[in-house]
């Protein structure tokens, strides 16, 4: 039983399902620091305090400097998804509510997997494309029901908070796409914890707006800015280059598909936040086109007659593969 659950397709797994669940998470905590930190300075303090936790982890573990042809990667993730994933996510969701933020941002795995067939050559069939279409309108649905004020959040809210979630999504699946060729080089705490300085350094520029809102801020807030920092920074980003490192980036892409659903249920229960009828139509349609490209064809009677436990597999899909086959 132990070496059952120590096996490397249930850490895989397991690693995955804590990076969604503290991803999930994060899109509530930003909505509470959010009130008291800017964009920029959000950003910049949840980096420092993961910079802090992952330098020691590096420390402990004497892992050292990332081998050169990491650096690509690393940087490319560090600048686009440590640092502008976090700007923008910060400033959309002080415009949108958390679960609206974590629908938009769930179109991420589409845009991930067209990248990957453009710069790693990974085939993109017509089913793909046909979810990206409906994953496309649902975003257009969810900016017109935030648009016109359907969404109930205080304050109004524009288009400009949709945009900047859909830039939050590009830059989370550029950072993905990023990360998987870096990790043939580095270990996954490598590329995490040298990105993540990465991104530290870009933020730098918000230094003085993160000392001047730093003394007035409620410890509710610093201790979200903290949390963000350690467990959905330092804490699942490792993971979820652990899990990318031993599965395709597509395949563990789809993890995230539930984010929304989580975020939904945490931002209801602490944040009071129930998006409005027609943005969870247009969420619905995000993910009803995600689970559309994730579909699988099925054969043709004529390919199928060899024998009745064979057909039923081939309907079913294959078995996934082990973690470490991939």
């Amino acid at each position: 039983m132990s070496s059952r659950l120590a096996s490397p397709g249930v850490l895989t797994a397991g690693a995955a399902t804590f990076s969604v669940l503290a991803w999930a998470s994060a899109f509530v905590s930003i909505r509470s620091a959010g009130a008291a930190y800017s964009p920029g300075a959000l950003a910049l303090g949840r980096l420092l305090a993961a910079s802090v936790v992952l330098i020691v982890l590096v420390a402990i573990r004497r892992e050292g400097l990332p081998p050169r042809g990491a650096w690509r990667g690393i940087l490319v993730s560090g600048v686009v998804w440590f640092g502008g994933y976090m700007v923008a996510l910060n400033w959309g969701e002080r415009l949108v509510d958390a679960g609206t933020a974590a629908l938009l941002v769930n179109v991420g795995p589409i845009l991930m997997a067209l990248l990957a067939a453009r710069l790693l050559g990974e085939a993109l069939p017509p089913r793909l494309l046909a979810g990206m279409a409906v994953s496309f309108g649902g975003a257009v649905v969810v900016g017109l029901s935030q648009s016109s004020g359907s969404s109930g959040h205080e304050g109004g809210t524009s288009v400009l908070g949709v945009v900047l979630c859909l830039l939050a999504a590009m830059a989370y699946a550029t950072g993905v796409v990023a990360q998987k060729p870096a990790l043939t080089y580095g270990t996954p705490l490598q590329i995490t914890a040298y990105g993540c300085l990465v991104g530290t350094a870009v933020c730098l520029p918000f230094a003085g707006q993160l000392a001047t809102e730093l003394p007035d801020a409620p410890t509710s807030a610093t201790l979200n800015m903290l949390y963000l920092g350690v467990v959905p920074t330092a804490l699942a980003f490792t993971t979820w280059t652990y899990a990318l490192a031993r599965m395709p980036a597509s395949r563990l892409g789809a993890t995230t598909y539930a984010v929304p659903a989580i975020v939904v249920l945490l931002s209801w229960a602490f944040l009071d936040e129930v998006p409005a009828w027609l943005t969870l139509l247009g969420g619905a349609l995000c993910l009803t086109g995600v689970a559309v490209s994730r579909s699988r064809p099925r054969p043709s009677r004529e390919s199928a007659p060899a024998s009745a436990p064979a057909a039923r597999a081939a309907e079913s899909g294959p078995e996934p593969a082990p973690a470490d086959a991939q």
